[in-house]
């Protein structure tokens, strides 16, 4: 993983100001990549472009270096591409990609000979920008898994960067590059990639067809992103998604003669992620650690946190904090990647919330909203919370294969109903197989800023009612329009993001996490709902 910041459309005269801003853009994602950073100039026929690339080097540590420049193009990447190693056997690409043996170097190859229609053959998460002669031609992953954001300046070349914070100074206009799409000079913005469950009708409905194609594409999807030239481990919070997750990735590794590494994060050894995830390790044969933060800790780095993520969220800045004082220590033991169990959630409807959904087709069409909207929370938190301490996630369970089989069971066999647990077709896939301890198989979801200790929330907001004074609070909506702040806490993130982000575009791209069927005015956190700490049956229900 890395950061990118890149401008083209650069006149000669404006070369040196420009280069200097994009050396300092990527100076501000150093984070992002600690290891290399270079900025390319590039002497089109008309215009000039630089290409800036800072790098977390992952695979082909000695030659993966970035920017790339081979046969007339150049290209960054920020991402990893899994299938780079079928892709150059089934396009003839050996003779292509000889200068290095890192994933992204078939993205160049791969484009020269496909053009815009290689973008849809990458299976990964990426963004990209390749110079072709004058033209520029970007593209994001489907999701959005990784970030991109892009803009103008006053001279009208246009901007792409990995994070807002590097446009600000530079970009008169900024904007959130769209996940699944790609971007040339000649056409704007395409839309590459729409998945089949955002038209067709589920039509899955054999339980057992429905169970065996889970656990084959699961296992598929982590085996697959367990590739790495560096050491690999796990985050665990001891719920259901991260548990499925490590305890595969653990078992393929132990084929090879390997521990997997496991990672959790709480107030104090007695919290229940700390414990369930203690239980999973042993079930699994990990080698886990545990990271112990205090309440002072979370406070003093909510500044960072608001900075890192780009966000004023209630929900990101309350689940990020504790992920990333867990990903510091994560790095400080030498770790690059990790796994994590980012999606399900949105995939099965595992948030609480999603109890009360009306009827099955509003059930599916919240997962579908849920999906559709992943790049602006949990993938937003995933990405920023790791790489903010130089730390790459990889999420499994959005693998493009999985969702597509995922999203294609009748929702009758996920709604949440009677005695059935929430995600109870992903329970009941494992159910059968001695991956996980049952008690975690059925545990009850618990979002991941409650499950770390509920002080932490609860100390979230004492502290915004301490230092939010009440005078500025009941000008809440004249000093912020947009996404007015409902409680003393959100305003206490809308403060702190106001400080560090001047830009009046960069407000713009934050979305709120906002559960339906639940008074989001009052709490967005799943102890808020009605449903929370319900008791579930350990048994098949029938439908």
């Amino acid at each position: 993983m890395c950061g990118i910041v890149c401008v083209i459309g650069v006149l000669e005269s404006e070369l040196k100001e420009k280069k200097s801003a994009v050396e300092q853009g990527l100076g501000l994602l150093t984070h992002r990549g600690p290891d290399d950073s270079e900025v390319l100039t590039i002497n089109g026929a008309k215009q000039f472009s630089l290409l800036g690339h800072t790098r977390l080097s992952i695979v082909d540590v000695k030659t993966g270096h970035q920017p790339f420049s081979e046969e007339g193009i150049s290209w960054v990447h920020n991402g990893e591409i899994y299938n780079h190693k079928d892709l150059i056997k089934e396009y003839s690409l050996s003779e292509k990609c000889t200068f290095s043996s890192s994933d992204s170097a078939v993205i160049g190859p791969l484009y020269q000979k496909l053009g815009v229609e290689a973008f849809d053959l990458l299976d990964g998460v990426f963004s990209i920008v390749i110079i072709d002669g004058d033209q520029v031609v970007a593209a994001r992953d489907p999701l959005g898994v990784k970030p991109l954001f892009y803009g103008t300046d006053q001279s009208g070349a246009m901007w792409f960067s990995s994070e807002i914070k590097a446009l600000e100074e530079s970009c008169k206009e900024i904007k959130t590059f769209p996940p699944g799409h790609y971007y040339t000079s000649l056409e704007g913005f395409v839309r590459y990639y729409t998945p089949k469950y955002e038209t067709q009708t589920p039509f899955l409905k054999d339980q057992e067809e429905v169970f065996s194609k889970l656990r084959d594409t699961l296992t598929k999807a982590t085996k697959k992103r367990l590739m790495a030239d560096v050491p690999l481990g796990s985050l665990l919070s001891g719920g259901l998604d991260s548990s499925l997750v490590a305890a595969i990735a653990a078992r393929e590794l132990r084929k090879e003669g390997k521990v997997l590494k496991t990672f959790s994060v709480g107030l104090d050894p007695d919290t229940d992620d700390l414990k369930k995830a203690r239980e999973v390790s042993e079930h699994i044969g990990s080698d886990h650690h545990e990271v112990i933060f205090t309440i002072e800790e979370g406070l003093t780095a909510l500044s960072q946190m608001v900075k890192t993520l780009e966000t004023f969220d209630i929900t990101t800045i309350r689940a990020s904090t504790p992920m990333y004082l867990m990903s510091k220590y994560i790095r400080d033991q030498g770790i690059k990647v990790v796994l994590s169990g980012e999606g399900a959630d949105e995939i099965f409807g595992g948030y609480l919330y999603f109890s009360h959904a009306p009827s099955a087709e509003e059930f599916h069409s919240e997962c579908l909203r849920r999906i559709s909207l992943l790049h602006t929370a949990d993938l937003l938190r995933a990405d920023r919370s790791t790489m903010g301490a130089s730390v790459e996630a990889r999420v499994p369970f959005l693998d493009k294969e999985f969702l597509e089989v995922s999203m294609a069971i009748d929702p009758e066999l996920k709604v949440i109903k009677g005695d059935r647990a929430e995600k109870w077709v992903l329970r009941e896939a494992f159910a059968k197989e001695d991956l996980i301890p049952k008690s975690i198989l059925w545990r009850q979801k618990e979002q991941f800023s409650d499950g770390v200790g509920y002080s932490w929330v609860d100390e979230l907001k004492a502290l915004a009612e301490k230092v939010v004074l009440q005078e500025r609070f009941d000008r809440r909506a004249e000093l912020y329009p947009y996404h007015t702040p409902t409680t003393k806490e959100a305003f206490m993130y809308r403060e702190l993001y106001a400080q560090v982000f001047t830009h009046p575009d960069s407000e713009k791209q934050v979305q709120r996490w906002i559960p339906r069927w639940q008074d989001y005015d009052c709490d967005p956190s799943g102890r808020a709902n009605k449903g929370h700490k319900a008791t579930y049956i350990q048994k098949e229900v029938s439908i």
